[in-house]
Formats: structure tokens, C-alpha cells, sequence
């Protein structure tokens, strides 16, 4: 079972958000990053896609670039990581997990990577795809806009 950010909030900086402590803190506007390791990645279909393994730094931005997911396997064994870009990812706090607008069947054949190899994360063509297969913007093309 995996714990949600609040149960990770080893700082208490989630604790004014609920009760009458409301609107107090950092979240759900900003969150820290080593909370959200770990959260569980739903569907619209409310299917368990997996959980966040990683939160990936553009160290030039300074922005949020892709959360690693997992998917698949068993007890951590056969499972597929995916480099899923953070603007795909939207966080659901009434059960306190992210929400991924895709089928399971879409994830299964999403590009993923083993994770004693993986990516050029850096590499513009890499990003662009990924981009493309979830239908999201990279910083890049954003930027033009």
C-alpha cells in the first residue's frame, strides 16, 4: 500500500489544509516534490495505472519536466517505467493521488524503459515524442506560443 502526500509530510507543511486550519501552507498550490514520490497514477476509469518513482528537474528551467512512472510487473518485478511529462498529470486532492488521462491499453503501449537503461531525457527528438504520445506541449513549444 502505498502512502499518499500527506502521510508523507514529514515537515507538516499539509497540515492547514484541512479542518479549521483551511488555507493555511503551501498546498495544493505547491507541494513538495519528495511527498509526491510514491503517490498512486489513476485514470478517469478510476483504474490503478501505478505510482510515481520520480519527479525529473529541467535543472535550466528550473521546472517540473516528467514524473517516472511504474506499471505493470509484480512485486516490482517485469515493471515498466514511463517518463510521463508533469503537464499530463493532473493531482486529484479528494483521494490525494494524480490522475493520467489514458487507458491501460494506451500505457501498455506507451514508449517506456527498464530502469537500468534509460533515456536521454535531455534529448529534444525523445522529448518530442513523448510529448506527442500523451498530447501535451514540451517547455520548448510552449515557449513559441
Amino acid at each position: 500500500m502505498n502512502m499518499n502526500y500527506t502521510e508523507r509530510d514529514t515537515y507538516g507543511m499539509y497540515k492547514g489544509n484541512s479542518g479549521a486550519d483551511a488555507g493555511s501552507g503551501p498546498g495544493p498550490e505547491l507541494m513538495g516534490a519528495d511527498t509526491l514520490v510514491g503517490n498512486d497514477v489513476y485514470n478517469q476509469s478510476d483504474e490503478d495505472l501505478g505510482d510515481i518513482k520520480e519527479i525529473m528537474l529541467d535543472m535550466r528551467s528550473g521546472k517540473v519536466a516528467y514524473a517516472v512512472m511504474s506499471f505493470g510487473g509484480f512485486l516490482g518485478m517485469g515493471e515498466k517505467l514511463f517518463a510521463v511529462p508533469w503537464s499530463a498529470l493532473t493531482l486529484d486532492t479528494e483521494n490525494k493521488r494524480f490522475v493520467l488521462n489514458v487507458d491501460k491499453e494506451h500505457l501498455d503501449k506507451a514508449p517506456g524503459f527498464d530502469q537500468d537503461q534509460w533515456p536521454d531525457m535531455a534529448d529534444p527528438e525523445w522529448a518530442k515524442d513523448i510529448h506527442a504520445y500523451y498530447g501535451t506541449e514540451s517547455a520548448a513549444d510552449a515557449e513559441r506560443h
